[in-house]
């Protein structure tokens, strides 16, 4: 009877076939791989770009909200923190006790944003104030956030200071960028909101109602989101959610607007298909949501809390509807969205669209 060709061949062949179960683990299954294991997600940071503009959209108006950058840093789980991070005890003590960091069954990472949004009225060529538009204001902001996250919730407490007015230097970033692409010289910024300092808190929850996932392959998530600010930049309440199917969608809680509570782009687990092994991370996935939003106090429209200011009429409702793709390459997550805003103010002429984009890398 003839031997079986690998034995006869000796150790070479044998060390071949232990090549190819190998590779067939590592790249021909990578959801069980990704599966085995929250220590690559648990252990990454994520740093995001996000840029708004109706330049990005179907037309550029350069009106009402006409531009939004924010770059945000997420920070890799905090569960280790005693060990990487040296405190004096009074400062533990505080840290053990806020709440959204002193869950051990959840991720909890902190964030770190710097954004600045700026405002103007449809006619940017006249010096006079014009009454019935919206007041031209900028606003530059620091963002420190907290966040917890397991496999259903995604809680966020955000704290944003910045500064409105003159010093927010919306006005000189609007001018250059103008001057540049040999735009319209927007001649109404003696008109804007005075300087006043911005000091507004936010929290909010995200859930994953619904999830058809198997690590890799087609997949079908909707995620629901309920929040609340208070300040003297906005107070109000949100209610929204967002759908997403595709191929390889990430495993985390969305793509959002620039506010705050929108970095949600930091992967949950090892199941991400940004730690796919390496020939297999990529993915593309489309998603459609909506935000509603309950308006107490805007003071983008409702103009300085302490100083009389040009102010007009708001709508107490808003809402925002919102389509896009995401692309997952490597461990970058890139994403575009348009957006349909209703109006939000009382003679506003028509509403608002603009298009917005992020990218994200996770490291």
């Amino acid at each position: 009877m003839r031997q079986n060709t690998c034995l006869s061949e000796g150790l070479p062949c044998m060390k071949l076939k232990y090549f190819f179960v190998l590779f067939a683990i590592a790249f021909l299954t990578p959801g069980q791989y990704a599966a085995a294991s929250e220590d690559r997600a648990r252990s990454s940071d994520t740093l995001t770009i996000y840029l708004e503009n109706d330049l990005f959209g179907l037309e550029n108006r350069d009106r009402y909200y006409t531009h939004g950058t924010k770059l945000s840093w997420i920070s890799r789980d905090l569960t280790r923190y005693r060990d990487i991070i040296y405190k004096p005890q009074w400062a533990q003590r505080i840290i053990e006790s806020l709440p959204y960091l002193n869950d051990p069954q959840r991720l909890r990472t902190v964030s770190v944003s710097l954004g600045q949004s700026i405002y103007t009225p449809e006619d940017k060529e006249t010096e006079k104030l014009i009454s019935d538009d919206r007041p031209y204001a900028g606003i530059t902001y620091l963002g420190l956030g907290l966040h917890s996250r397991n496999h259903r919730f995604m809680d966020t407490l955000e704290l944003n200071i910045g500064i409105l007015g003159p010093h927010s230097y919306a006005e000189n970033c609007q001018r250059i960028i103008h001057e540049w692409a040999g735009s319209v010289d927007p001649r109404g910024w003696d008109n804007q909101l005075h300087d006043e300092l911005i000091v507004n808190l936010y929290v909010e929850r995200k859930w994953k109602a619904r999830q058809l996932r198997n690590t890799e392959g087609f997949g079908f998530d909707f995620i629901p989101h309920v929040g609340m600010a208070v300040g003297n930049a906005y107070t109000g309440a949100n209610l929204g959610g967002q759908v997403r199917f595709g191929w390889n969608i990430p495993n985390d809680f969305g793509t959002y607007l620039i506010r705050a509570g929108s970095d949600s782009s930091a992967p949950l687990d090892d199941t991400d298909p940004r730690f796919f092994p390496v020939l297999h991370r990529f993915g593309i996935h489309f998603f459609f949501g909506v935000d509603g939003k309950a308006i107490a106090r805007n003071i983008l429209l409702d103009g300085n809390t302490f100083r009389s200011s040009h102010s007009v009429d708001k709508n107490y409702f808003v809402a925002d509807f919102i389509g896009g793709m995401g692309i997952i390459i490597h461990r970058f997550k890139f994403t575009y969205s348009y957006v349909y805003r209703t109006k939000e103010f009382k003679k506003q002429k028509d509403e608002h669209k603009y298009g917005a984009i992020s990218l994200s890398y996770t490291f």
